[in-house]
């Protein structure tokens, strides 16, 4: 492991759904599905199932503490679990699907005790927050199949992950929703047609499709960060054009059938602003999408103010 490297390990339940909402984020080298807490070496699926083993399911991530800090990861895990069951998560029951963050050092241990008092006191959940904070212990490595399952049974993982009751959890506990009245008056008329009614504003004619400063892009809505300006190019379509996002966990994509056309919409994943689309023509040497977004559901940070703004974090972008 990397002089830059930190390992993060967490059980949320099926480790099939708690592998998605880490990878391929900024800072995340990788994120292993496995067991862990238990007394057994090198179990397998089959013993882990039975409930006599003491390990539960879990994943282990190596990241970049300086790209992504470990506080973020612990808001991320809570973010895909119930933490006031203590049998289990969802449609899993039993000592293997239990949840825990395990800490691998003091200052781990200490965030994840804040972030879990944090919670506690939110008020978020009326019963008590029981996800335990553990000393990591020996991690073992699941078996090929069910490393990154939502990518090799895509299908089956996005059916089990909503007959679960997962991804309704998630949903109702953790999305935030904004109310459409405060929003028509907090947004411009072409901000809102955007954001709120799927609309496109014109191209070349709106703000940011020319920019050439250096900084961020967030929703214009929640405030999420979405794009960075290393990443924008003339695509010479009059819209603002990424070939990447920052965060790919900020983003979701929804089929998209209106005007006798087959697109893949781009929303932001905790306003569900509509942003634009995503296409495959972009340039090649940076993977071949070209993120085609529209001006008005954006807000433009320079990189000079990203720290008064709160977006200390993203500096790491322009060093």
């Amino acid at each position: 492991m990397a002089v830059n490297e930190e390992l993060a390990t967490f059980a949320g339940g099926c480790f099939w759904c708690m592998v998605e909402p880490f990878d391929e984020r900024p800072g995340i080298r990788s994120v292993v599905s496995g067991y862990t807490g238990g007394t057994t070496e090198n179990p397998t699926y089959e013993e882990v199932c039975t409930h006599t083993t003491g390990h539960v399911e879990a994943v282990q991530i190596t990241f970049n503490p300086e790209v992504m800090p470990y506080e973020r990861l612990v808001e991320t895990f809570w973010q895909q679990i119930d933490p006031t069951d203590p049998d289990g998560q969802f449609h899993d029951r039993g000592e293997s699907y239990q949840t825990a963050i395990f800490y691998h050092n003091e200052e781990q241990k200490k965030i994840a005790e804040v972030s879990k008092k944090k919670l506690a006191e939110s008020g978020k959940f009326q019963e008590p927050i029981v996800t335990p904070i553990l000393p990591a212990k020996p991690f073992y490595p699941a078996e090929e199949e069910h490393q990154n399952y939502y990518k090799t049974h895509a299908f089956h993982y996005k059916l089990y992950k909503k007959g679960s009751g997962r991804e309704e959890f998630i949903k109702r506990n953790w999305q935030p929703s904004y109310d459409k009245s405060k929003l028509k008056e907090q947004l411009t008329p072409i901000q809102y047609t955007v954001t709120q009614e799927n609309g496109t504003e014109r191209p070349f004619q709106n703000e940011y499709w020319d920019n050439e400063k250096e900084g961020i892009y967030v929703d214009i809505v929640s405030g999420e960060v979405l794009f960075s300006s290393h990443d924008q190019f003339d695509a010479q379509c009059g819209w603002p054009s990424f070939t990447k996002p920052v965060d790919t966990y900020q983003l979701k994509e929804n089929t998209d059938t209106s005007h006798g056309m087959m697109r893949t919409e781009v929303r932001s994943k905790e306003a569900d602003s509509h942003l634009g689309h995503v296409f495959n023509d972009g340039p090649k040497e940076h993977g071949g999408l070209r993120y085609c977004m529209n001006s008005a559901a954006m807000r433009f940070i320079p990189k000079e103010k990203m720290e008064e703004e709160g977006y200390h974090q993203y500096t790491y972008l322009f060093s």
